[in-house]
């Protein structure tokens, strides 16, 4: 049997293995562990045994659980809830000011968290049912909450970055550098469309009444300090590393310890903000660490057949495509991927194919890491199985209908198609500041 027909069966034995229902982590780990046995005999039990050892010897993976205990601790002990009521008193006078500021809240959880879901759980909870209640449109605010929430994993410290760094062996610190520029890009790209259709529709996001912006300075700036304490900590911790003070991974200690110190000095670390932290935190770092030991295990298989070389001959030289089309077509699968499967979930099936193909076309391996960020969000928001969708049922209050959901992501995931379009068009919106920063 040739090699390229046993990747076809691997890959085909994955995706059927994956339709019964069963964890990512343990497909994607059977297949290339049961493959190498089948391919090398007894010598193929060493691949997931070498593949354990190379994940535990990888000291960035230090950050992961790190930025993630920051993120819940922020968010269990009430933090980040000061957040949005700053951006609801100073932006509440402006059209649309409390979508604006929804956005704000989500690019700053981004930011402290690293995961969409957790943006997504803080946007249902606290900035929804105040929308709502403040005469805001359904439609557009559930698409505002969806929107703001894909910035997740693509505003540093991203914890889907973390893994596409370990997968496609490319440096977090340079991914992370690169998806800051076109998170920000989306972000405003978001906020002008908020801003400009509440003007042209004053009914979609009306202003707060002037008697409930009554408030003096001082209490302006009471409540403006305690909502830029999580900001604080985050440019605290950024800028040590930026400086070249702390590396990656004592920056996230820093932001652990500091996320910890805020909640402490606030009297909200209590047993139960602990307890909760912590079991969220070894939850998701547990789950992150299986599919990365899985993918890797995968991966070594299908770099010994050498699938990719092959699948790269099928494409270029049988076929006759183009660099750019294959690029499209890879682009296009994970949209229809994301109808079934989560982004860790993507990048551990795909990666282990995609990442080597683009280097071999001459792609940058940093630049299509945030394109697949962009893509795989498009891909959470488009209906009719986007991941996002049923997240947001879920979450949503009961008169919010699926319908809604449905009618309220078009006019983001146009914008979000903007703005891959403009990554693509110009990599330097995402390579400029690694470059700056390290010579990249």
């Amino acid at each position: 049997m040739s090699y390229e027909m046993i990747a076809l069966l691997m890959f085909s034995a994955m995706m059927l293995l994956l339709l019964t229902g069963q964890r990512v982590f343990g497909v994607i780990g059977f297949v290339g562990a049961a493959s190498a046995l089948l391919l090398w005999g007894q010598g193929g039990v060493e691949m997931p045994f070498s593949a354990a050892i190379q994940l535990m010897n990888w000291y960035p993976l230090l950050t992961l659980p790190l930025f993630i205990y920051m993120g819940y601790m922020l968010s269990e002990s009430g933090i980040a809830s000061e957040l949005y009521e700053m951006f609801h008193v100073w932006m509440g006078s402006l059209r649309g000011g409390l979508a604006v500021g929804t956005i704000g809240l989500m690019v700053v959880v981004s930011a402290m968290n690293g995961l969409s879901v957790a943006g997504m759980a803080i946007g249902a909870t606290i900035a929804l049912p105040e929308l709502l209640r403040r005469g805001y449109d359904k439609v557009m605010v559930t698409g505002v909450i969806q929107a703001g929430s894909s910035l997740g994993i693509l505003v540093p410290p991203s914890v889907v970055l973390v893994l596409y760094g370990m997968i496609a062996r490319q440096p977090v610190s340079q991914l992370w550098l690169a998806g800051a520029i076109p998170g920000l890009i989306l972000a405003g790209l978001f906020v002008l469309y908020i801003v400009i259709r509440c003007r042209l529709q004053p009914h979609l996001g009306p202003a707060l009444p002037a008697e409930e912006r009554q408030m003096s300075l001082a209490e302006k700036l009471k409540l403006l300090r305690a909502g830029l304490l999580p900001l604080m900590i985050f440019f605290f911790m950024t800028g040590l590393f930026l400086m070249g003070v702390t590396s990656l991974v004592e920056s996230s200690a820093v932001g652990a310890v500091a996320a910890t110190l805020a909640a402490l000095i606030k009297r909200r670390l209590t047993w139960k903000v602990i307890e909760s932290t912590v079991h969220k935190t070894l939850g998701i770092s547990c789950m992150f660490m299986w599919i990365i030991l899985a993918a890797l295990c995968f991966g070594a298989v299908f770099d010994g057949l050498g699938a990719v070389r092959a699948i790269e001959n099928v494409f270029l030289d049988r076929i006759g495509m183009s660099p750019w089309q294959i690029l499209v077509m890879m682009q296009l699968s994970y949209v229809l991927l994301g109808m079934f499967l989560d982004d860790t979930a993507m990048l551990v099936i795909v990666a282990p194919l995609y990442v080597p193909l683009v280097i071999s076309l001459g792609f940058d391996p940093i630049w299509y890491g945030v394109l697949y960020t962009i893509t795989v969000q498009i891909a959470y928001m488009t209906p009719p199985f986007g991941y996002n969708l049923f997240l947001m049922r879920a979450m949503a209050p009961p008169e919010v209908s699926l319908g809604d959901i449905y009618r309220s992501v078009w006019p983001f995931v146009g914008i979000m198609l903007i703005g891959l379009a403009l990554i693509t068009i110009f990599p330097q919106l995402a390579l400029w500041l690694p470059q700056l920063y390290r010579g990249y």
